[in-house]
């Protein structure tokens, strides 16, 4: 069996125990986790597996090639071997600043498609920051009037206190969804059943990743710079405080 993402399902736990799975150096793989792996543009989280009165510090996670395994790459190998019973600690002040940035990731991109029909085409959020490229054709000052007014509008969701809602749904009836994928030049994720993450009135995306509750959870929204990287990808990095 793969291993269980719990956090697609809660993305506030923040202790879980667990099984090893299969040990290869210091890449463990566990039955069920907390910790997201690098994917969907996020990055990893991190935390600590606490087992036999040693804890390590996760430092990496990954998918497992072709498998929804989850590697956990540890600052050294464990005294560990498959059966055995782990605790994992998520690192949580690292977790909240990827929810937050995220969900403001899928406000921006909701507003930006419904107002340009603009496209993601790639992404990156890390703990401090996050930027999104879209296939907008603006340039100089047009651009960064659109970029402003896209998080202008965002931080007005933000204000709103949105529930942001998670559930699932059958892969052919999500496809019937207009904008249910917003990344361009993108296959549509694989599965029979989608994990869609909806901000009812703003945005529908099928998505991985953790979210937070609520939009007013995010903060505010604050534009850092754009970037003119060719003629339909312009990029927007930005950051979230309270």
């Amino acid at each position: 069996m793969p291993t269980v993402h719990v956090y697609q399902q809660d993305s506030y736990l923040k202790e879980l125990e667990a099984s090893v799975v299969a040990v290869d150096g210091n890449q463990v793989i566990l039955d069920r986790t907390i910790i997201h792996p690098n994917s969907g543009g996020v990055a990893h989280d991190s935390g600590l597996i606490m087992v036999n009165g040693e804890q390590y510090r996760i430092v990496d996670a990954m998918h497992k090639r072709d498998s929804d395994d989850v590697i956990h790459v540890l600052d050294r190998n464990p005294q560990v071997k498959p059966g055995d019973r782990v605790r994992v600690i998520l690192d949580w002040d690292r977790r909240y600043r990827l929810m937050r940035l995220h969900t403001a990731s899928h406000i921006m991109a909701g507003i930006a498609y419904s107002k340009y029909n603009a496209l993601v085409t790639g992404g990156d959020i890390q703990p401090d920051y996050a930027r999104d490229d879209y296939n907008l054709t603006a340039g100089g000052e047009e651009l960064r009037r659109i970029f402003s007014e896209i998080v202008a509008e965002a931080n007005e969701v933000v204000k709103r206190g949105i529930e942001v809602k998670v559930y699932w749904m059958p892969r052919e009836e999500a496809l019937r969804i207009p904008g249910i994928v917003k990344l361009a030049e993108r296959e549509p994720p694989p599965g029979d059943k989608w994990r869609i993450v909806e901000i009812p009135g703003v945005d529908v995306q099928a998505d991985g990743g953790p979210h937070v509750a609520n939009t007013r959870e995010v903060g505010e929204i604050v534009m850092q710079k754009i970037e003119n990287r060719g003629r339909n990808k312009k990029r927007i990095y930005f950051t979230v405080k309270p």
